[in-house]
């Protein structure tokens, strides 16, 4: 099955805005490349989603990626004004970012997001669309000095199956030698 006709099956909308470097940005068909925990936290969302529909928050369970849990975060979406806060970041998201985020304004805990246009056009795109992302490179935010590279993957859950009301996600980083942090 090709992403397009997966991304069909669950109700994904095609991207007709501009979202910079994210327009018309798709999960490539390939998904060999990618780290294992990505792979299958990318999966898990799929498999999640009722037919025809995005899964919201209350089709994750927990007890079923608890080896992926300390490297997840899940953000609420406000849509006036457009604005995001952590519901949840994993031990491991918090120990790169060296901050709690649980319970704070991305804004407030990663002043990026207000300086680099890609950071904010990546959560529209997935919120507008709800399309679900893949980056693998160099990290974009404030992080531990260590962690150099990152790879992560952004899906939308929505709780009507539709409107995308969280972004759920998993990180990894990585040091310039390229070994799991």
């Amino acid at each position: 099955m090709t992403a397009a006709a997966a991304d069909s099956d669950i109700g994904i909308a095609p991207a007709t805005a501009d979202y910079g470097v994210w327009t018309g940005y798709q999960i490539p068909d390939d998904h060999s490349l990618w780290h294992p925990a990505v792979r299958e936290f990318y999966e898990y969302w799929r498999s999640a989603a009722p037919p025809g529909q995005l899964p919201g928050r209350q089709h994750i369970k927990p007890e079923d990626i608890v080896p992926l849990l300390p490297r997840v975060f899940i953000l609420d979406v406000f849509r006036d004004p457009f604005r995001l806060w952590y519901r949840l970041a994993g031990t491991e998201v918090v120990r790169s970012v060296q901050c709690e985020l649980t319970g704070r304004w991305v804004d407030e805990v990663q002043p990026e997001t207000l300086t680099r246009p890609a950071l904010l056009d990546r959560y529209r795109f997935i919120v507008d669309t709800g399309r679900p992302t893949w980056r693998r490179g160099p990290t974009l935010w404030s992080r531990d000095p260590q962690h150099y590279l990152t790879e992560n993957c952004l899906v939308p859950l929505a709780a009507d199956g539709e409107t995308v009301d969280k972004i759920f996600a998993v990180t990894l980083v990585f040091t310039k030698e390229g070994s799991e942090v």
